[in-house]
């Protein structure tokens, strides 16, 4: 069983990967959506608040696609960085402080409803940064799973004593491993020293070919043993590597798999209880 997810953001972030593109990049989810339709493809897309109130027109057909479940993905995005800079210096929680972390949750899940009339109860913060008051703020929300970070031998939603369920990626994430855009081997040797980054996968990144081999090679062998696979895809990065013909080949094969909303796996872990 599958789970695949995508997570995207506002034009206004102005990321490395929207500053290289000539498409927005909500019309490039917009075509995505549109292949995993065309391949009866469930996939679970977090979304930034802001999106919905600043490009609603190219929003609105992806949440209502029959494919996809929509979840939260911050409302600012960590904006104005500074600010969050300064709270992870001094309280080591990049978040914020409780009642930043509830009123910017709160508010993206309100801004959510009012456009789309639908109540989001998957979560996942930009970055995966998920601090300490991350379970408590997100379950007195209503949000029932969280999918932040990347645990490779993780495979079903561990419960919180909040009552949430978190659930990371476990198949090798896209953009941070990936060369593409402004991610140039150059560009990636510099990073790596300074931040000497690495993740459940290693520090290395690859061309867009042997990481589309990689992870169909790893969601064949979770299949084979009929272990869950929580996956990311970044439309816009799939479109800067190649024009999406990678991609392509990878949802030829998940074409052929069983495909799950995050949101439905936790009344799948509860009956199995």
């Amino acid at each position: 069983m599958i789970c695949l997810t995508a997570d995207l953001h506002h034009m206004g972030l102005k990321t490395g990967n929207q500053m290289h593109s000539d498409k927005t990049e909500m019309s490039l989810a917009g075509e995505f959506v549109k292949m995993m339709e065309a391949r009866d493809i469930k996939g679970s897309f977090f979304i930034t608040g802001r999106s919905f109130d600043e490009e609603w027109d190219e929003v609105k057909p992806i949440t209502e696609s029959p494919n996809i479940e929509i979840g939260g993905h911050n409302y600012e995005a960590f904006k104005p960085e500074i600010l969050h800079r300064i709270w992870n210096k001094f309280t080591n929680n990049y978040n914020g402080p409780y009642a930043y972390q509830y009123y910017d949750t709160k508010k993206t899940i309100d801004t959510i409803y009012a456009k789309t009339g639908k109540r989001i109860n998957i979560w996942r913060n930009h970055m995966y940064m998920h601090g300490p008051n991350t379970e408590k703020v997100l379950s007195s929300l209503g949000i029932e799973v969280c999918s932040d970070g990347v645990k490779k031998d993780n495979f079903s939603p561990q419960e919180d004593v909040s009552g949430i369920y978190n659930l990371p990626i476990n198949i090798i994430p896209d953009h941070e491993h990936i060369i593409h855009a402004e991610r140039t081997p150059e560009w990636i040797e510099q990073w790596q020293k300074r931040y000497n980054w690495s993740d459940d996968f290693g520090p290395d990144s690859y061309y867009i070919d042997t990481w589309a081999k990689l992870v169909i090679d790893q969601l064949k062998a979770n299949e084979a043993e009929g272990k869950l696979s929580v996956m990311i895809i970044h439309p816009i990065t799939m479109y800067l590597a190649d024009g999406f013909k990678a991609v392509r080949t990878i949802l030829d094969y998940i074409e052929t798999r069983e495909t799950v909303f995050m949101g439905d796996l936790i009344a799948k872990e509860k009956a199995a209880a």
